[in-house]
């Protein structure tokens, strides 16, 4: 999939619902590469709810968000996975680089995050 995404180079908007699934470390990493290179992309919405991701999952997603310069709109649901409070931090570093913003959602709901994640 993030294969497949990172050759839409043009692409300026991204809906994928991967909730349900067991996606995991290794498959977070492939899909932040293939995002990481859809410089374009102005609104993004990623359903990732109940995929075994853990803190490295957010950061690998993060990490392939926050090259993407030119969004406008970012809707990211993470609920029921495993991010907890360090992985909170990396998604959170990341949204900040996204600073053509004017849209946020973000569902991280039953991940384990206490307050130094808050």
């Amino acid at each position: 999939m993030g294969e497949g995404i990172s050759k839409c180079a043009a692409l300026t908007s991204l809906n994928l619902n991967l909730s349900l699934n067991i996606i995991g470390e290794k498959g977070s990493k492939y899909l932040g590469e293939g995002m990481s290179k859809c410089i374009t992309l102005t609104s993004l919405t990623l359903d990732l709810v109940r995929n075994h991701f853990g803190e490295n999952s957010a950061r690998y997603l993060g990490s392939g968000i926050s090259k993407c310069v030119t969004l406008t709109s970012l809707n990211l649901n993470l609920s029921d996975n495993c991010i907890g409070e360090n992985g909170v931090k990396y998604l959170g570093e990341a949204i900040s680089k996204c600073v053509t913003l004017t849209s946020l959602n973000l569902n991280i709901s039953s991940n384990s995050i206490n307050d130094n994640g808050a």
